[in-house]
């Protein structure tokens, strides 16, 4: 059997990227992208919010922390990845996010921005 794993996901920065660096000096950053949903319930619009974790590696990750700031919108292609550990209480977490494989600049709607694109 063939196992898939790839995600795409548009949406909005949330706050400007986290830049920082391994023990080894590989830069890796943090983004944070909103992904709304509208759909209609009972007549209604319901505006439906998913908050998604997304780490980017190397020189996609310093390209991103530069460029990139809060309520940019992009378009993020990677992998999903768990992450699982226990708290000081005992209990177990886990945590989604993806991996990006692409960013994609999306543009914003201004004449000053552009699309741009960051990969591997």
């Amino acid at each position: 059997m063939v196992s898939i794993n790839s995600v795409i996901i548009a949406g909005n920065l949330t706050k400007d990227p986290e830049l920082r660096y391994t023990n080894t000096g590989t830069s890796v950053t943090t983004l944070n992208v909103a992904v709304n949903e509208k759909y209609k319930k009972n007549d209604e619009w319901v505006d439906d919010v998913l908050f998604v974790k997304v780490t980017a590696w190397s020189r996609q990750a310093e390209t991103a922390a530069e460029y990139l700031t809060k309520g940019r919108p992009v378009l993020i292609e990677g992998r999903l990845k768990a992450s699982t550990w226990e708290t000081e209480a005992g209990e177990k977490r886990t945590q989604l996010e993806v991996v990006a494989s692409r960013i994609h600049f999306l543009s914003s709607g201004s004449k000053e921005s552009e699309d741009g694109d960051l990969g591997e």
